[in-house]
């Protein structure tokens, strides 16, 4: 009984060498092969947000106008001494521009106004906004009219007892907001970048509480998918990466695999012909080698010289 348990013990202790040689092999490239997914997720993530970044343009920009205007003139206090200029940047943080160059964008005035009886009796007024680079060349320029909303006086008188409660806390004000349409579609010149622009209320009577200029693009192609279908675009996006990386990832590999195989395969040759090389030395028979069918010494220097050159062709694979 014991010189049975003797093989069977041994019988399992290889098994269970084998089995764990195994798992941990496979564990082994299962944590190599998660690794490598994890690189190529990240860096596929990295390329789509690098190029969203440096492909998509400041979708909109906002930035308070403030009016400057002479005040030393002999004028009725509702009067002013000249019209309300502005001169605002086009900017970001002092250097980089707004507007990218080939895009559209739609560019809007907003006035917040009292509903004061100079304001209604004011009526029409223009604004001009007028664009200009670096040299301070004018670029673009436009005219646009405004005005504030009609209301009639019995309009104006419900509104105010139904929000008199409002009114008297001071949790809301009559005033009105009061949006300008400068340009609808202005596409900024590559060669004359716009940098800033001064807005001029051609009114010496109007009164406003503040004043906002926006600016907003509308996108079109690629740009108009990636902004307003960012969860489709950012995961078409990533696994077109992804692909693209493990196909690559993949042929490398593969070529790897290749030229190991290639030099195993030299490598066994070689070590074949230099074992002939020893029988001859030896004087023995080559029969001993029915593989490779050498029967002579002039065989095998052939073979020899063959081997060097599969083996020149292979390197330059």
């Amino acid at each position: 009984m014991g010189g049975v348990t003797g093989p069977v013990f041994l019988w399992l202790q290889v098994v269970l060498g084998v089995t764990l040689h195994r798992a941990r092999r496979t564990l082994l490239q299962a944590a190599i092969l998660f690794c490598v997914l994890a690189l190529l997720v990240w860096v596929a993530v990295f390329l789509y947000g690098s190029f969203y970044y440096s492909y998509m343009p400041t979708v909109s920009f906002s930035t308070p106008v403030h009016y400057h205007y002479s005040s030393d003139c002999d004028a009725p206090n509702s009067v002013l001494c000249s019209f309300p200029v502005a001169n605002i940047s086009l900017l970001k943080n002092g250097k980089d521009q707004v507007m990218i160059y080939g895009q559209p964008y739609r560019i809007s005035l907003e006035l917040e106004m009292p509903e004061s009886l100079v304001n209604k009796q004011l009526g029409m007024f223009m604004i001009k906004m007028s664009c200009y680079t670096n040299d301070g060349q004018t670029v673009a320029a436009v005219v646009r009219s405004a005005m504030l909303h009609y209301r009639s006086g019995l309009l104006q008188t419900l509104n105010t007892l139904l929000f008199s409660p409002l009114l008297l806390t001071g949790m809301t004000e009559q005033k009105q907001l009061v949006e300008v349409e400068l340009f609808s579609d202005y596409k900024a010149n590559s060669y004359q970048p716009t940098v800033g622009a001064v807005i001029e209320i051609q009114s010496q009577r109007v009164q406003v509480y503040s004043v906002q200029l926006r600016i907003h693009a509308f996108f079109t192609g690629i740009r108009y998918l990636l902004y307003n279908f960012p969860v489709t675009s950012a995961v078409i996006g990533v696994a077109s990466n992804f692909a693209f990386l493990s196909v690559i990832t993949i042929r490398n590999f593969n070529y790897e695999i290749d030229e190991q195989a290639k030099n195993n395969l030299v490598n066994n040759y070689l070590f074949t012909i230099f074992q002939m090389y020893r029988v001859q030395d030896m004087g023995r028979s080559y029969s001993i080698l029915p593989v490779y069918q050498v029967r002579t010494v002039g065989k095998i220097k052939g073979a020899y010289k063959q081997t060097l050159k599969a083996l020149t062709i292979f390197n330059r694979l």
